[in-house]
């Protein structure tokens, strides 16, 4: 039989601040992972997860991302064509022949 004491740190304010981190023992977070991701995606409070009273992870909420643009037409302005696109090349042109 395995016992584990850790030491959780309790907050006495039940509406606590947003940017004030809530304390997830290790055990707990182990065992409530996704359920505690999705707290923390929810609601943008972050969590500390700790080990016997000691820190070892800090979990954030994801940054806003970017707006994705299209790709289709991405690289117009980037590239530019020379010479003849239609136009066979010749075999002495190729550097892998040479």
């Amino acid at each position: 039989m395995t016992m584990v004491i850790d030491h959780r740190l309790i907050s006495c304010y039940e509406n606590a601040v947003k940017d004030e981190p809530e304390i997830v023992v290790i055990s707990e977070f182990k065992a409530k992972c996704l359920g505690i991701l999705r707290r923390v995606q929810k609601t943008g409070r972050p969590i500390v997860v700790t080990r016997r009273g000691e820190r070892v992870a800090e979990i954030h909420p994801p940054s806003p991302e970017e707006p994705r643009t299209g790709w289709l037409g991405s690289f117009a302005e980037r590239g530019r064509i020379t010479g003849d696109l239609i136009e066979p090349i010749a075999a002495g042109d190729w550097e892998a022949l040479r």
